[in-house]
């Protein structure tokens, strides 16, 4: 996992995720962490296992950490976030060692991230951990997010 760990300790990372932290400082609902990032690499590995899909963790791992890295984008400029997120995350997996097959497999996960898959591919994957991360049956926002009833993960599942 060093390269995963060259992603975290990344400059342009940490930046990114301090202005994601400021921004989301007073928002009530799901934000944006560190702990978000990690709960959805280990739900996408966990899928991939129960499918027997033979991912690199590595690669699960650097998608999961930076799918949402460009949210700042979003809020400060109208950037919808998968398309700033990709864009953030190119440089930063070259300068962390991906070769441009793992970056292209990666950023079209971090891409597709938003769109609802049934798929079992890497990118239907991280889409469905994105969602099942969500703990939406103990959070105190619950009755007020606009997230469809059906959507919500009113259950433990992961």
């Amino acid at each position: 996992m060093e390269r995963v760990n060259q992603i975290w300790q990344h400059a342009e990372y940490q930046r990114c995720l301090r202005k994601i932290q400021e921004l989301e400082a007073e928002r009530k609902f799901c934000r944006h962490t560190p702990e978000h990032f990690l709960d959805v690499a280990r739900i996408t590995w966990l899928l991939s296992l129960e499918a027997g899909m033979l991912l690199e963790k590595e690669l699960v791992y650097g998608a999961a950490l930076l799918h949402d890295i460009g949210r700042h984008l979003q809020y400060e400029q109208g950037i919808p976030h998968e398309e700033a997120s990709a864009q953030i995350a190119e440089g930063i997996l070259q300068d962390c060692g991906f070769d441009e097959e793992e970056i292209e497999e990666i950023l079209k996960a971090i891409r597709m991230h938003r769109q609802s898959q049934k798929t079992q591919n890497f990118s239907g994957l991280l889409y469905r951990a994105d969602k099942l991360s969500r703990s939406c049956f103990c959070c105190p926002a619950e009755a007020e997010c606009n997230w469809p009833q059906e959507k919500k993960n009113l259950e433990i599942i992961f």
